[in-house]
């Protein structure tokens, strides 16, 4: 009986979902064939910084959209980025998605989309521009911080219940930036020429998951080109593959500026052109919406017959669809802003994400009552929300290291602070100002010999330095030029570690540093740009209240010379005779991240996948047994140490022999499990025949050659705890 029942609910939920479904297509198609000519094209372009037309006659509103993906940005002028000062629209601040990958926790992801969905709309925005998704294929990209790593199953695997999250408040995701957008030097000017395969097995994983399982309603086209074609406006990217081969039913956008000719803006699969300025890339000294490739020039060719009403209406069904599915949608959605709730999920996704890199037993921290306990660092007191370019927030507040360490170590401990190097004292941008005043008159030899002597006399030394948000670090816009700290953080290490036995480094960044100090350090921390709670996060970290259990979502590797980039072809692209783009070619093709280091067996300083605790985990008992068409893998994980904690179980796939170039491993599963000292439990990982193949472009489909395979289960790529053969 309770199958029967069981089923009888399943099929009472099919069926009320294609009643929607149906509700919906009859409620677009019956507001479509009501529409002059001139509202459908209006509803295609922008019409203002962050807002496209509606349909007033007919009362459809407009389309609101907002920068994400960390927060909800400020209010901004008509046209213009900088804010309109508002004094009601100060956000949440959510750690940055780099930080979110490093949870490797799906649960995360979910109180995460949920949470800044419930912020777009109390602020009533239909689009939030997030989460980006696009793969770390250089440790200089300027934008990694924004996105979710260097694998594709981990994305993949994060971004599905985000955009769930997001969208189950009425508010429209809208996944970016689609595709191969992997740095920012010369983004709008660069010509990525990949190959299929490596493009469906690295770059579009991330983005068909969001669309087919997360069921995105909107993707951003990215600046750059693929093979020739603007992927604003990219017919095989957005018409063959996304709507094509995926069944996209949502809304393109452009990304603002990124559309860059009338026909192929038309054709090419683009929805909605949103820009810079008023007039696309160009300034204008007065409103220029109607110059939009979308808007007059659209309006022209569609009178004159160079095209036709019938690519307009499929354009304006998805942006209806988007309309019905957010603003206009049946379900009431009120959201909620800056709750306490809101702060408290920013801080535990913060602390959830931080890296323990390396222990030496100087953490958990524990003074003893009368000690002091020295910071030494800029980021141990600058606020890291403001700037960084789209992701800039304006936050109702946000709580540095300093004042964090301050409280958790009240009436014990004397918490001071030494700034030891000068990095970016700006603390403004688009008129967000953060209030700090980071002006310091000394030298840097007079910072470095004051931090020193503060270190002679500190019962216990915390250094808390590493990236920021201005130009060539992390930041929207430029790229890095090196791995190696600015602002020479390595010679202040270096020195405080010669007069400290016991030195733990904090590294706050969103992209991977080089650390030649590693072997002379007791401790290290990998934390990153944690929002509005970031200080409180890392402050729970440190002093043992959260057991540390991030995982690194890409390489730290030793030197930039490394990794597969080798030759200004790959990265950042030259200029060739007769091109009219920069040509950047990603010869290494599939190779990216720890499939490069490990296949190769190039020296890391921490692979992909790795993160201490303070207790222990072992790994027992794995198996592989046969499943249906594919195949199960089982293993036990117990707590062997004191503490509770988490550990996150990593499974990778090796393929013996194959008729083509495949990597050492891919990861192709993984399980984030809470566990009381002394506990266990059994876990099991589905694989079926798509996570053992390859991408024939020939043939263009999936290959799972058969033969040997190993199932590799491990706590990071380097520490492999079982190597389990088995036959497809």
């Amino acid at each position: 009986m309770k199958k029967v029942f069981f089923a009888l609910i399943v099929l009472a939920v099919a069926g009320c979902a294609r009643q929607h479904n149906s509700s919906l297509e009859e409620k677009v198609e019956s507001t479509l064939s009501r529409m002059t000519l001139e509202e459908k094209v209006a509803m295609t372009h922008a019409q203002s910084k962050f807002s496209s037309a509606g349909v007033p006659r007919l009362g459809i509103p407009e389309l609101w959209h907002t920068d994400g993906p960390h927060g909800i940005r400020p209010e901004v002028l008509w046209d213009d980025w900088d804010q309109a000062g508002w004094t009601n629209d100060s956000c949440t601040a959510f750690p940055a998605l780099i930080n979110l990958a490093a949870t490797w926790n799906r649960e995360m992801s979910a109180l995460y989309g949920d949470c800044i969905g419930q912020e777009a709309r109390y602020r009533k925005k239909d689009i939030l521009l997030g989460p980006g998704v696009n793969i770390c294929r250089t440790p200089l990209g300027g934008r990694t911080f924004e996105y979710m790593g260097e694998d594709p199953y981990l994305a993949s695997a994060l971004v599905v219940p985000y955009v769930k999250g997001v969208q189950q408040n009425g508010v429209a995701a809208c996944v970016k930036h689609f595709a191969v957008n992997n740095q920012e030097m010369r983004r709008t000017a660069t010509n990525s020429v990949v190959d299929d395969r490596t493009m469906y097995e690295i770059y579009l994983p991330a983005f068909k998951a969001a669309v087919q399982e997360g069921g995105a309603w909107a993707i951003m086209g990215s600046y750059n080109l693929w093979n020739g074609e603007f992927n604003c406006h990219n017919h095989r990217l957005l018409n063959d593959i996304l709507k094509g081969e995926w069944g996209f039913d949502g809304v393109v956008i452009s990304d603002w500026g990124g559309c860059r000719e009338d026909d192929a803006a038309i054709t090419g699969g683009l929805d909605i052109e949103m820009g810079t300025w008023t007039n696309g890339l160009r300034g204008a000294a007065s409103n220029g919406y109607d110059e939009y490739h979308l808007a007059n020039p659209y309006l022209e060719r569609l009178r004159d017959g160079r095209a036709t009403e019938e690519v307009l209406n499929d354009k304006v069904r998805r942006i209806l669809r988007t309309v019905y599915r957010t603003s206009m949608s049946e379900t009431p959605h009120y959201g909620s802003f800056t709750s306490p709730e809101h702060f408290q999920a920013a801080r535990d996704i913060a602390a959830d994400g931080i890296v323990l890199l390396k222990n030496d037993g100087a953490l958990p921290l524990n003074p003893s009552k009368g000690s002091k306990v020295l910071l030494i660092g800029e980021n141990a007191y600058k606020m890291m929300v403001v700037g960084g370019g789209s992701s800039n927030l304006k936050t109702k507040y946000e709580v540095i290291p300093l004042d964090a360490l301050r409280e958790a170590f009240d009436g014990k401990a004397d918490v001071v602070w030494e700034r030891g190097y000068v990095g970016d004292t700006t603390t403004v941008y688009n008129r967000v100002v953060t209030g700090q005043v980071l002006k310091d008159s000394r030298s840097p030899e007079k910072l470095l010999q004051d931090a020193v002597s503060a270190a002679k006399e500190a019962d216990y030394v915390i250094y808390i330095g590493g990236l920021n948000k201005s130009f060539y670090q992390d930041n929207e816009g430029t790229d890095r030029f090196d791995i190696t700290l600015p602002y020479c953080q390595n010679e202040l290490i270096d020195a405080l570690a010669e007069v400290t036995p016991n030195l733990i480094v904090v590294n706050i960044s969103g992209s991977p540093v080089a650390m030649p100090w590693a072997g002379k350090v007791n401790a290290i921390v990998q934390a990153w740009y944690g929002g509005s709670e970031s200080g409180h996060a890392l402050a729970d970290v440190l002093t043992g209240k959260v057991n540390p259990s991030g995982k690194l979502p890409f390489t730290m590797p030793l030197a930039t010379a490394d990794g597969p980039l080798k030759s200004p072809r790959q990265y950042p692209g030259v200029q060739e005779e007769g091109k009219e783009w920069w040509q950047e070619y990603y010869t290494e093709g599939i190779f990216v991240g720890y499939r490069w280091y490990d296949t190769n067996g190039i020296a890391v300083q921490y692979p992909f996948g790795h993160g201490l605790s303070y207790t222990s985990f072992e790994i027992s008992d794995a198996r592989v047994k046969k499943s249906g068409k594919g195949f199960k893998v089982s293993a036990t994980l117990i707590n062997t140490g004191e503490r509770a904690g988490a550990e996150v179980v990593q499974l990778y796939i090796r393929d013996s022999e194959a008729s083509v170039e495949r990597p050492s491993k891919e990861l192709k599963g993984f399980e984030k499990v809470y566990l009381e000292p002394g506990e266990s439990r059994r876990l099991e990982f589905s694989i079926d025949p798509d996570a053992l193949s390859f991408f024939d472009a020939d043939a263009h489909r999936w290959v799972a050659e058969p033969g040997e395979f190993h199932a590799l289960l491990g706590t990071s790529s380097a520490d492999i705890r079982a190597d389990i053969p088995f036959m497809l």
